[in-house]
């Protein structure tokens, strides 16, 4: 009994259900759109959801030799032996097969295009090496949110804003090499780490970080100050800014860097995005 608890656990942690946040930005475009489609929404986080855990079950197949050799992926599901390889195979092509079949069901051609490419270049980077191309790395890391985001648009029939996107674009760009350069402040010295960091300096990944950091808040002052939005949105770019800061803050000190972790983690971080939401809920209804 024990070990088949173990192995559903494992089963679960394979799946790495901590990571299926990213995917509430399906729901940023409704959002901003001002458009109550709740089960556009759900069906959009659903699959994405379904997309990302097969993406994710195929890398650690794939990766299962190297996490050995490390002293803290060694006890990934796959890597431990808790899960067997063609366990995790098979795990992955039921995820992404579910996945697919949600958007062709309700969402059309052009939404399942848009899930298929997001597919598509998260295979390109976990399994066909992608991941060890410095700047492609990164690259793909941000289209991968900004396609989680027209996904959303899609699943719920919303046109989504130029700059919104950009802001989206660039806020990616500058968490992806926040995260790349954490991980190479923090490695250890002869340690196994990504093989893209020895392609990186410390300095460049700095640099391009705090440029893209300038970027978000210029276009998110840009959409708050356009046409198509809400009156009175300039009032948030402030709110945005703390955001930033308290963001940075978190990733200049002992985080990782994993969006994921500062999201999870940072009680005031979560406090002010939920200010942030609930200004905008009133903006919109004012």
């Amino acid at each position: 009994m024990r070990d088949r608890q173990s192995r559903g656990w494992a089963l679960l942690r394979l799946l790495r259900p901590q990571h299926w946040v990213k995917n509430l930005l399906v729901a940023v475009p409704a959002f901003f759109g001002r458009k109550f489609a709740p089960v556009g929404i759900a069906l959009a986080f659903v699959s994405m959801c379904l997309a990302a855990s097969g993406v994710y079950a195929l890398n650690d197949w794939r990766d299962a030799p190297r996490d050995r050799l490390h002293p803290v992926k060694r006890l990934r599901p796959v890597a431990s032996g808790l899960i067997s390889g063609r366990a995790a195979l098979v795990t992955a092509g039921v995820c992404l097969g579910a996945s697919m079949l949600i958007p062709l069901a309700s969402g059309g051609l052009y939404a399942a295009g848009l899930l298929a490419a997001y597919i598509a270049i998260n295979l390109a980077y976990s399994v066909a090496g992608a991941k060890d191309w410095a700047i492609a790395d990164v690259t793909i890391v941000a289209m991968g949110f900004v396609l989680r985001m027209l996904y959303g648009a899609a699943m719920t029939d919303v046109k989504v804003s130029s700059w919104l996107l950009l802001t989206v674009l660039m806020g990616s760009y500058y968490m992806a090499l926040g995260k790349r350069r954490n991980e190479l402040r923090d490695m250890p010295a002869g340690g196994e780490t990504r093989a893209v960091l020895s392609q990186y300096s410390y300095a460049f990944l700095n640099q391009h970080m705090y440029l893209f950091l300038t970027l978000t808040i210029a276009f998110y002052s840009l959409w708050s100050v356009s046409a198509e939005t809400v009156k009175n949105a300039v009032v948030t770019v402030p709110l945005v800014v703390v955001l930033a800061m308290r963001y940075n803050l978190d990733i200049e000190g002992s985080a990782s860097g994993d969006p994921v972790e500062v999201v999870l983690h940072d009680r005031a971080f979560l406090g002010m995005a939920l200010l942030y939401v609930a200004v905008l809920l009133l903006l919109f209804l004012m």
